[in-house]
């Protein structure tokens, strides 16, 4: 097994987690981010972006339900709510591929696992530091 050694390693890859990284690797560290799941947490994933998404498409959909208020006729209004989801879809990929990209452009290391394990593994290689 390959070892690696960081100045700071982040848990966690969601917002907080990755921004600190971005901004340590700014600073000239070597930096490393442990996450059990994909990079950009649940903000990226299931909650902030996808909620907003969704509620966009509502409000689209709401708007164009009545366009007679606006002094616009739309006839035949429908909602395809696969189409709604794949656009969801569309722009969580996109903002994932980013900050993918971006974590390559900066060589942050990307470590998948969970967090628990890299926490003991953190304070064994801390401890022998002061031995």
């Amino acid at each position: 097994m390959s070892e690696y050694r960081y100045d700071v390693v982040v848990l966690g890859g969601g917002i907080g987690g990755y921004t600190a990284a971005i901004r340590a690797a700014q600073l000239g560290k070597t930096v490393a981010v442990v996450e059990r799941d994909k990079l950009g947490g649940t903000c990226l994933h299931q909650g902030c972006i996808p909620s907003k998404s969704l509620l966009r498409s509502a409000e689209v959909y709401a708007t164009m339900i009545n366009s007679e208020e606006y002094g616009i006729t739309a006839a035949n209004v429908e909602l395809h709510f696969d189409r709604v989801l794949g656009r969801k879809q569309r722009i969580v990929d996109q903002l994932h591929q980013g900050l993918q990209f971006l974590m390559k452009k900066i060589r942050l290391r990307f470590i998948m696992a969970m967090v628990e394990s890299s926490v003991l593994l953190f304070f064994r290689r801390a401890a022998e530091l002061f031995q």
